[in-house]
């Protein structure tokens, strides 16, 4: 067989592969990468959220825990509402929505496919009330609702596994692989420099997170003094967790600001 028919072959298929292993992203309608099972991630996800939450300490009981619970639960019953509204609701199929504080100084917080997510107590000073913790977990929420870990799990598989499927990827490949997860869905700090998201993922979660946090009726115009109070986090040394992960540039709060409009049309007191 000629080693050049034998590529073009190849080359054939990964195009085919890629052309057609494509997602939407909700309100852009952006195509996205997506190379991955969204069950087979799920459960991943849900393995790895116990690991964590069982290696860490897990703060219960007090009015912070029960306020990230009851922001965490009117987020998701936000995008609940939106996504069945703009027939997407298939994108949170299979979801079990978890809702954790954990003890860390670090201004951190992150949500996981199948509704994991973990608020860590560094940014609750920074969060000062529930409308600002509502803005970070809109966004993280967000984030794991247009499928960005996704997006950027798929772009690692193609980039460093040749495209495998994660299946394939996870029985011959096991370590690196959990390790592109860790990576690519923010599991933690302790798990090396995680993948930044890109600028327009990051433009995607700030408009969508509006929403969310609009629809369950968090003042969206709270985001901005949350952004601001982040930004003065990242002054006079290195930027917290939260923004090291999440690049914050000097256009973000005019962006937040040019999203409003559109936001206040679903908010409701």
């Amino acid at each position: 067989m000629n080693p050049k028919n034998t590529f073009n072959g190849i080359g054939v298929w990964l195009v085919i592969a890629l052309l057609t292993a494509c997602s939407t992203v909700p309100v852009t309608g952006r195509r996205q990468l997506d190379l991955v099972d969204s069950n087979q991630i799920m459960a991943m996800s849900a393995e790895q959220y116990q690991k964590f939450m069982a290696e860490h300490e897990v703060i219960r009981g007090t009015e912070d825990a029960r306020m990230v619970r009851r922001v965490g639960e009117r987020i998701s019953a936000a995008v609940t509402n939106y996504l069945t509204a703009t027939g997407r609701s298939d994108l949170i199929t299979g979801y079990n929505w978890e809702f954790n504080l954990v003890k860390d100084p670090s201004v951190n917080a992150w949500a996981m496919p199948g509704g994991k997510v973990a608020v860590y107590t560094g940014i609750l000073p920074v969060a000062q009330n529930e409308s600002g913790l509502a803005t970070v977990m809109g966004h993280e929420v967000a984030h794991a609702v247009a499928q960005h870990g996704n997006e950027r799990m798929s772009q690692g598989l193609l980039t460093q596994l040749g495209g495998m499927a994660l299946s394939v990827a996870l029985s011959q490949n096991p370590s690196q692989t959990n390790s592109l997860f860790m990576a690519a869905y923010g599991l933690g700090t302790q798990v090396g420099v995680l993948l930044p998201y890109s600028r327009l993922q990051e433009s995607e979660a700030d408009r969508l997170g509006l929403i969310f946090m609009a629809m369950a009726g968090y003042d969206p115009r709270e985001a901005v003094g949350f952004w601001q109070r982040m930004a003065a986090q990242s002054k006079g040394g290195s930027p917290p967790e939260f923004l090291s992960t999440h690049p914050a540039h000097e256009t973000r709060i005019e962006r937040i600001e040019k999203y409003l409009p559109e936001a206040m049309k679903y908010y409701r007191n």
